[in-house]
């Protein structure tokens, strides 16, 4: 009988992989991928920002560790954001007001963070002396308004 080495590691991912989607849904809800993106961008933007200021030959450990620590405090911002909500809901539950309206204070924060990361990454290669694709920028532009003008008629 031939041994197929291939089926115990096909299993072992699967398992370690359906674990880590499990948890991530149990811990961020159905849209934990969004989380998951914003993380991707967070580090394609420091190593794209590290890679320009290689390039520039302006290579700082303290600024990269600034980096780091500014994408610490947007991940806090988006806890404060979703966890202000959930505050507020339970609070309307008490008092008998329907404040579900304000998980949407969660995902603007969210959504205004992921395309100021892709901003930044486009940033990133345009001063590392890239040629980025116009319909790139112009797609931010639009999608950061669209956002801005979304967050503005809420409030009204």
């Amino acid at each position: 009988m031939k041994m197929n080495y291939a089926e115990p590691l096909i299993d072992t991912y699967n398992v370690i992989t359906g674990t880590i989607v499990a948890v991530l849904s149990y811990i961020l809800g159905e849209h934990w991928f969004l989380f998951a993106a914003f993380l991707g961008l967070n580090v394609a933007d420091w190593l794209t920002g590290w890679m320009k200021s290689k390039i520039a030959g302006a290579e700082n450990s303290q600024t990269g560790w600034k980096g780091v620590l500014k994408k610490l405090g947007y991940w806090l911002m988006i806890a404060v954001a979703f966890g202000a909500s959930a505050i507020f809901i339970e609070i309307g539950k008490v008092i008998g007001i329907d404040l579900g309206i304000t998980t949407l204070l969660g995902w603007f924060v969210l959504a205004s963070l992921l395309v100021n990361e892709i901003r930044s990454i486009i940033e990133n290669f345009v001063e590392a002396g890239y040629k980025v694709p116009a319909v790139l920028t112009k797609g931010l532009q639009v999608a950061e308004k669209m956002i801005n003008k979304e967050i503005e008629e809420s409030e009204d």
